[in-house]
């Protein structure tokens, strides 16, 4: 994974809002819940007088796509490495992105700048929002289960600072502002060998009725995030769906030996611990992702992958569960053990071990 160069302090970013959207009277309350998210710092990739500046819609996804190209080659190079494999392996690209607008998207301009075979197979989800990482695990486990030997590749690429509306000033808008970071991350599946999670089972679950309550509203200015109040509590009904994963699985959700799950904000993860019947100190992957780069939309699940991979503590065996929530309200969610290479087993889908490039701030 790879985040941009500026940083924004949890300070800094109390203090831009005060000073951007004095005299909302929205703010305070705004203000008591961003710094009840925890958040440390993020990355942005403009210096903050740009961020908070709108240069139109246009040139948003001008910078974007300049952005884009610059940023995700080298982490798909580390994730290949990683994976012990060269562009010309991978059969499947899936890219997913929620905060720029690309036709063609990315994987065509990848498969021409990077030395992918022209008969790579291309999948781009952009309208998942966070919930898109967990989904294109999920899809390339389904890709490597019908055609067993093949390898994908994950790109996410997450640039929420360019959705950044000056003029938006309700509750929901205030929060992501203080709440959203940018990264890029890619990971790789394999259809066999490969250390890393085994994907064994794959599931989808919507919240009936809940549409509207993660959305863009998409104007001349571009994308405006829009969220409702009743979000935060959604991990309410998603509970019994995980724990329903495991226990067809046969497994106890709640006895699990790792938990990679998307980090939205802190209720999210106090309420699956509550819910869940889960130790606190089994998200401390997502607690750290979310604390040092805030909400990453969908690079979120993948940064937590990557600190589990570092922490290097998982046995083989171990049982756990992945899983992203977005706009729909949507859930992706997987259940699979932990394993070291055992080459040619194409039995054992892997998830490797994703690339985390950090710029050095010193």
């Amino acid at each position: 994974m790879s985040v941009p160069e500026f940083v924004i302090t949890m300070e800094e970013t109390l203090e831009f809002a005060e000073r951007v959207h004095a005299g909302k009277s929205q703010l305070p309350l705004a203000l008591r819940l961003i710094q009840n998210t925890g958040v440390r710092k993020r990355h942005v990739v403009q210096p903050i007088e740009q961020t908070l500046s709108h240069p139109g819609f246009e040139e948003r996804n001008r910078i974007y796509e300049v952005e884009s190209k610059k940023r995700c080659p080298e982490v798909i190079e580390q994730a290949l490495a990683n994976a012990d494999l060269a562009a010309r392996d991978v059969d499947l690209i899936i890219y997913v992105s929620c905060t720029g607008f690309l036709m063609p998207s990315l994987t065509a301009w990848l498969i021409n700048s990077m030395g992918f075979r022209a008969d790579t197979r291309q999948l781009p989800i952009a309208q998942l929002g966070c919930a898109a990482g967990s989904a294109a695990i999920n899809r390339a486990h389904d890709f490597c289960r019908a055609y067993p030997d093949s390898n994908v590749l994950i790109v996410s690429c997450e640039l929420c600072s360019l959705c950044y509306q000056p003029e938006d000033d309700g509750i929901g808008s205030l929060l992501s502002d203080g709440l959203f970071g940018d990264a890029v991350a890619a990971a790789v599946v394999r259809g066999s060998g490969g250390t890393g999670m085994v994907l064994e089972r794959n599931a989808s679950y919507l919240i009936p009725d809940t549409e509207d309550w993660i959305s863009y509203a998409v104007r001349a200015t571009g994308f405006h995030f829009q969220l409702d109040r009743r979000v935060p509590g959604t991990m309410e009904p998603l509970a019994p769906v995980l724990r329903e994963l495991a226990t067809v699985h046969g497994w106890d959700i709640g006895n699990l030996d790792f938990y990679i799950i998307h980090a939205g904000g802190p209720r999210i993860l106090d309420d699956l611990s509550k819910f869940l019947d889960v130790d606190y100190h089994a998200f401390r992957h997502s607690r750290a992702t979310l604390t040092e780069y805030g909400n990453i939309a969908s690079a979120v699940v993948l940064d937590a992958l990557r600190r589990l991979f570092e922490e290097d503590i998982t046995l083989p065996g171990g049982t756990g569960v992945l899983a992203g929530f977005g706009p729909g309200i949507t859930a992706e969610m997987s259940v699979g053990t932990w394993a070291v290479d055992v080459p040619g087993n194409s039995e054992r889908i892997r998830l490797n071990p994703p690339s985390y490039l950090e710029p050095d701030f010193a």
